[in-house]
């Protein structure tokens, strides 16, 4: 076995008040394939950069040399060979980069391609091919799904099940855990719990876990109730026998005192019992629910608009460089539908949002949006702001307080309100993107991949609220899980090859 020891770890960042880590001891073994999940902000990114040696510790035993994705690229202009090859710092033939970009989706003529010009999920694809070709080493993998469409999320999935090294990856994605990995790792509110199965096994255990607690904090409250009343009427009834000590018969003779007394004293110890009872279960009590995750429902405010169809567009295509980038489309979006555009990384899928917001976009075809339109927007990117949450919501002209109160719901600390969004974690940042439109008032939600970084609970959240209110949604989501649960329909953009 292989182990990986964490001892007695309790971490902070410079000069913040609020620790990530206390006192945490695990052993794990780099052979398995562990799935890390836990809310934003628990310190999942923390615990792969101080496992990768970015933050030194001491406490920290792993035999082989730990290696994190994404890493930096020093040379974004080189051609992708050359880009893995300094990443991996060795002289990796040809045909073993060929080998793994195809089991990642990726042909051969990739490695002829100038890094800079891949997108996003394609650059991500050539780092992952990279970080399994370093020998000895033991990948730790961050996120790896943002900017991957549902085609490489699926060979994604079934690449890392099928590689025989271990790793530990960090992800939101269900599909994913459920397909790759055999044991999970979760920081909860009170520390790290470790499971052996994948991510449903995980979820299942958890909420058979939340239940019983639940179900047995009820069953200690009303036992603590009951337990109260009994020790208040068994002191109620000692103080009266014990007044009745100095009273007289009707025929003058008087009490015996003594007698009267020992009952006293037997219902007063009768009523300490009781109060100790009562308090053995208050303890039992505060030990219960203390990582319960709770997820209050969300609320959202969509507008109705007087007639049936929002956008219309046909034989629409976007176009780069004089050319179409994917096969002109027509399609119509109606009050209440829920409609997803899918297709793969570089279809246009962004480029068709941002059109209908009213971006000069080039394209051809037609793209009619009703006069009068609201749209509420949560963009792939965050703008750049470095103020506090509050801040944030004053900036976008948003409720303060609704919009503090929909953070808390998604699992935000209040201490966190008094950080800076540049210190606030890649999910969080997300969280406040989608909290403003929720805040917001609108005839048509538009939203361009929201779920990025986001955490399982919060996704579940968001999928209940689209759910129940039933807002007109037009969006990309390369979530599998959350299409599937939210979509009441697909467009598919099937994109040219030039």
């Amino acid at each position: 076995m292989s182990l990986i020891q964490i001892s007695h770890l309790t971490f902070s960042y410079p000069g913040s008040y609020d620790p990530v880590f206390t006192d945490v001891n695990l052993r794990l073994d780099s052979r398995w394939k562990l799935g890390l999940t836990g809310r934003n902000g628990r310190g999942k990114t923390t615990l792969l950069r101080i496992l990768a040696g970015e933050y030194p510790q001491t406490g920290i035993e792993i035999r082989e040399v730990p290696r994190i994705f994404p890493c930096p690229v020093a040379h974004p202009e080189h051609r992708v060979a050359a880009v893995a090859r300094e990443v991996t710092g060795d002289m990796v033939p040809d045909w073993m980069l060929e080998r793994e970009l195809n089991l990642l989706g990726l042909g051969e003529a990739f490695l002829e391609r100038t890094f800079s010009t891949l997108s996003q999920g394609e650059q991500a694809r050539v780092l992952l091919a990279a970080l399994f070709l370093q020998e000895g080493s033991y990948p730790l993998i961050d996120e790896p799904t943002n900017h991957l469409d549902a085609g490489g999320r699926a060979r994604l999935g079934e690449y890392l099940r099928s590689r025989r090294q271990g790793f530990l990856l960090v992800s939101h994605d269900r599909v994913l855990l459920d397909t790759c990995v055999d044991h999970m790792l979760s920081i909860e509110r009170t520390g790290l719990s470790l499971m052996q199965g994948n991510y449903s096994v995980w979820q299942r255990e958890r909420d058979r876990r939340d239940a019983g607690e639940l179900a047995e904090n009820d069953r200690l409250t009303r036992e603590i109730h009951r337990l109260q009343e009994g020790a208040r009427r068994a002191a109620a009834w000692s103080d009266k026998v014990e007044k009745g000590k100095y009273a007289t018969r009707n025929s003058g003779l008087r009490v015996d005192r003594g007698y009267v007394g020992h009952q006293s004293a037997r219902m007063m110890q009768q009523a300490k019992n009781i109060e100790a009872r009562r308090e053995k279960a208050i303890v039992e009590k505060t030990a219960l629910l203390k990582n319960l995750e709770t997820a209050e429902d969300l609320k959202l405010w969509p507008m109705e608009y007087p007639d049936s169809c929002l956008v219309r567009c046909r034989d629409l295509s976007v176009c780069y460089g004089g050319q179409e980038i994917f096969a002109p489309v027509t399609f119509e979006l109606h009050g209440g539908e829920r409609l997803a555009l899918a297709g793969a990384n570089g279809s246009g899928k962004s480029s068709v949002l941002r059109l209908i917001c009213g971006e000069k976009v080039p394209h051809s075809g037609l793209c009619e949006i009703a006069s009068g339109l609201v749209i509420s927007r949560v963009a792939q990117s965050p703008e750049p702001f470095d103020g506090t949450p509050g801040e944030y919501a004053q900036h976008h002209n948003v409720d303060k307080s609704l919009f503090l109160a929909i953070l808390r719901k998604l699992g935000f600390e209040r201490v966190q309100f008094e950080k800076r969004i540049s210190d606030l974690s890649a999910g969080q940042q997300k969280k406040l993107m989608l909290a403003r439109s929720l805040c917001q008032r609108a005839h048509l939600y538009l939203w361009d991949e929201p779920l990025n970084y986001i955490d399982v609970i919060s996704r579940r959240q968001i999928e209940e609220l689209i759910l129940r209110y039933r807002p007109t949604l037009l969006f990309v989501e390369h979530d599998r899980a959350f299409c599937q649960t939210v979509a009441t329909r697909t467009v598919e953009l099937a994109q040219y090859s030039h």
